[in-house]
């Protein structure tokens, strides 16, 4: 075997490192938490995407009808600004379209809710229907429809009806025909008393926390919003055939202070907001692929450094400058694979870890998606981190003078 053969590289490399175990053990480490936090990051973006898109196909609705995004105004009574006007009369509107099915508005408000009128806590509150069917876990939903509007007096008699999340069911002890305290503040909601007509976790699913559900115009008598008739949003689920398109180019034509949005336009919206986390996201997996890089070209250098007597010896005696820079390589491709096959086991645990973290605190399970090809793409980052500081310490290498280096 001669030292020109990759048997004699693999060992000479392999030497090398076992020389130095710290240096080694950091430069694995290095590559192994930029691979953890590519394919962790990586994981989570593609599963929040998944997860809308599922939630948005799960709500069985086509189009989403807004005025605006959604404003938090804190000091104010429910704490939510709500920029869709006069959203009984749009809601009426639409369901009189040939191309729609059904177009009901949604008002999301914070409120004040009790079992006892003494120990309040703030959840969300959610003005719109909750009628029998699938999603009405125990109990009918709604027995009456939305009387209290009464064709926008809010005269009507409020049914004091509510439907509530199964979560709060048994926080609060409570069940169907049982009662809750409600109301946008602490003296409205010790003066509304509301029935339990049903559970249901269709809009908790959906928003990822528990909530009440209330007739729209009965939430925003508590919360003070009838003035204007606020609502959040007007989901519309079309009739056989219409396409979403068209038939939202022709709504915004018709209102045009309203944005309309098809499920997919409606996520990409929502993952907009959220640019700054997704910079930041970006630039930890930046940081730690840099990272992870310039501990494997440090670790490769440092050899380099304290072996130059050994590499000059071995060039005075006619060996290659390609030999010793395909050890060098074959050095960087073992703490590259090592180093990524260690992120990788990481990471499996590590995903587990936090969909169970984020299903606790949001609600929401499986948001940290298991995909092979980000996988495979995180080992492959590995790869090419050791390729990038094989090449710059083989250029270090070919560098070397041998006579001026053994002579000094």
């Amino acid at each position: 075997m001669t030292l020109a053969g990759p048997r004699a590289w693999i060992g000479l490399a392999w030497a090398q490192l076992t020389a130095d175990r710290t240096r080694t053990v950091l430069a694995v480490g290095g590559i192994a938490l930029a691979v953890l936090a590519a394919v962790l990051l990586a994981s989570v973006g593609l599963g929040v995407i998944e997860t809308g898109e599922q939630k948005f196909d799960a709500a069985g609705r086509d189009l989403w009808v807004t005025g605006g995004p959604l404003e938090f105004a804190p000091g104010t009574v429910g704490g939510v600004e709500n920029g869709l006007v006069e959203a009984h009369t749009v809601a009426a509107e639409l369901r009189g379209r040939d191309d729609i099915s059904t177009a009901r508005a949604l008002a999301f408000q914070t409120v004040y809710v009790s079992p006892n009128r003494s120990s309040f806590e703030t959840v969300i509150g959610v003005g719109g229907p909750a009628n029998s069917g699938a999603r009405i876990q125990s109990g009918h939903g709604f027995t009456r429809y939305d009387q209290h509007y009464a064709n926008g007096t809010y005269n009507g008699t409020m049914t004091h009806q509510v439907v509530i999340d199964p979560r709060l069911a048994d926080r609060y002890g409570v069940g169907v025909n049982d009662t809750l305290y409600i109301g946008g503040t602490l003296a409205s909601a010790r003066q509304h008393e509301f029935r339990i007509v049903g559970t249901s976790g269709a809009y908790a699913q959906f928003l990822g926390s528990p909530v009440v559900v209330l007739h729209l115009s009965e939430l925003q008598t508590i919360t003070g919003t009838t003035g204007s008739d606020r609502a959040t949003m007007i989901p519309v689920r079309l009739a056989d055939g219409a396409q979403p398109t068209q038939v939202a180019a022709d709504i915004e034509r018709a209102h045009p202070a309203y944005d309309v949005r098809t499920n997919r336009e409606q996520l990409r919206q929502t993952v907009r907001r959220q640019a700054v986390v997704l910079a930041a996201g970006a630039s930890l997996i930046l940081l730690a692929v840099l990272a992870g890089a310039a501990l494997t070209v440090n670790l490769l250098l440092s050899v380099v450094a304290q072996q130059r007597r050994t590499f000059a010896a071995l060039k005075a005696l006619g060996l290659s400058t390609g030999t010793l820079a395909g050890i060098i390589t074959v050095q960087a491709l073992m703490l590259g694979v090592v180093g990524g096959m260690v992120g990788l086991l990481v990471a499996v645990p590590a995903v587990q870890g936090l969909n169970a973290v984020v299903s606790r605190v949001v609600g929401f399970e499986g948001v940290v998606s298991v995909v092979p090809w980000v996988f495979a793409a995180g080992f492959g980052l590995a790869v090419v981190m050791a390729i990038v500081a094989a090449v710059a310490a083989a250029w270090r290498v070919r560098g070397l003078e041998p006579l001026a280096v053994l002579s000094g």
